[in-house]
């Protein structure tokens, strides 16, 4: 996480009232430790995991207070759980490839899906401020191979895995 983004939620948590906690750092540390999308409960894994003293309730408060700071963004890659991106800052035009298959997700931008956007909106009277696409796709691997080694290691790391639409 960079100054900025640091700078920008200490002065959101000042002007709500609140004050900056050591477990809160943490959790903030963790959810920015890398780009991977992560579920509320898949933030706090990595909270017990670090041996860090904070409750779920507490995770699920900085991942509310960071997504009302705009600093992470709430994203619907399917299934019944809230996914977060923490990479939303520096790409506010993001884009998601979901295999329904074996539940991968792959960014993407694209040049001309941005310039399709700007054009759309502004025709419409309108000024582009971000955009999410949601695409979804069968595993190549899966139909061509008979087997996905993302389908494998989501089952043993009890990843979700999006139920597929007939």
């Amino acid at each position: 996480m960079d100054d900025a983004a640091v700078a920008k939620l200490d002065a959101f948590i000042r002007q709500k009232g609140l004050r900056r906690t050591p477990q809160r750092d943490a959790i903030v540390r963790l959810a920015f430790a890398s780009d991977d999308h992560f579920t509320s409960e898949e933030l706090f894994d990595r909270v017990r995991k670090h041996n860090l003293n904070a409750s779920r309730a507490t995770v699920y408060r900085t991942i509310a207070l960071l997504v009302e700071a705009g600093l992470i963004q709430e994203i619907d890659l399917g299934g019944d759980l809230k996914t977060y991106d923490p990479n939303y800052l520096e790409k506010p035009s993001h884009n998601h490839l979901v295999c329904i298959d074996c539940g991968k997700v792959i960014e993407f931008e694209d040049d001309h899906v941005d310039l399709l956007n700007n054009c759309m909106t502004r025709r419409l009277g309108f000024r582009p401020v971000r955009q999410t696409i949601k695409l979804e796709a069968c595993c190549e691997q899966l139909r061509l191979k008979g087997s996905c080694p993302n389908l494998l290691q989501a089952r043993l790391t009890s990843k979700r895995i999006p139920a597929r639409k007939r």
